[in-house]
C-alpha cells in the first residue's frame, strides 16, 4: 500500500468562467481546439439523461485545459461511462505540461515529463495507467500505476503531473467515484450548484 500526499492541485470554490489558455505564439494553434472544447462542454441533447454512478474507477478523458480571467488555471476530465464532469485547478506550469501532448507540440528540449517516460523507458518501466483517487479538503490525489520486470508498482504523484505522464505514455486515466461525488459537493465548482463551463 503507498503514501498518498497532498499536492498543489486544487479546486477552487470561486473558479469563474474560463478562456482558453495561450501564453505562447507557438501555442496559438490550441486555440480554435480548446474553444471547440468550451463550446461542447455543455452541449448535450436535453433530453438524455445520465447514467447512474456506478462504484469504483471510471476512465476519464481529458476534456481540456483552461484558464479563467484572473489567471487561475484548471483540467477538465469526463468520465467516460456517464459524462460526468470535474474541474481540477492546476498551476500555470503544469497546465502547460498537459496541453503540450494534448496538442500533439514537440517542444525543442524535453520537458520534465518526456524526461521521466525516456527514464523509464530505458529503466524497462511502463506506466500503466493512471488513477486520481480522492479529493480530500480541495486538494486532489492520484497514484501512477507502472510495472517492471513483471511486478507492479504504485506511486503517489499530483493528479496534475500523473495526468501529464498518462497523456505522453498513452495510458488510460481513471478517476474513483468519491471524486466524482466530492467535486460534484463543492459550490461553484461545474457539476455542482456554480456556473458550468
Amino acid at each position: 500500500m503507498s503514501r498518498r500526499r497532498a499536492d498543489t492541485d486544487s479546486h477552487d470554490a470561486a473558479w469563474e468562467a474560463p478562456s482558453i489558455m495561450v501564453r505562447r505564439s507557438q501555442y496559438r494553434r490550441l486555440v480554435p481546439v480548446l474553444a471547440l472544447g468550451v463550446l461542447l462542454a455543455g452541449a448535450r441533447n436535453p433530453g438524455e439523461m445520465p447514467a447512474p454512478p456506478a462504484a469504483g474507477l471510471q476512465e476519464v478523458t481529458v476534456v481540456g485545459v483552461f484558464s479563467d480571467q484572473r489567471g487561475q488555471h484548471g483540467v477538465m476530465l469526463e468520465g467516460k461511462r456517464d459524462k460526468r464532469r470535474f474541474l481540477m485547478v492546476i498551476g500555470a506550469a503544469e497546465a502547460t505540461a498537459i496541453a503540450v501532448p494534448l496538442e500533439n507540440i514537440t517542444p525543442p528540449r524535453p520537458l520534465t515529463h518526456d524526461l521521466f517516460l525516456t527514464l523509464f523507458g530505458r529503466l524497462k518501466v511502463s506506466v500503466t495507467r493512471v488513477v486520481i483517487t480522492d479529493l480530500r479538503n480541495n486538494t486532489y490525489y492520484a497514484t501512477v500505476h507502472l510495472t517492471s520486470a513483471g511486478s507492479a508498482m504504485e506511486l503517489d504523484s499530483r493528479p496534475s503531473d500523473a495526468i501529464a505522464l498518462a497523456i505522453r505514455a498513452k495510458v488510460p486515466v481513471f478517476a474513483e467515484e468519491r471524486v466524482f461525488e466530492k467535486s460534484e459537493r463543492v459550490p461553484g465548482t461545474p457539476g455542482g450548484p456554480g456556473e458550468r463551463i
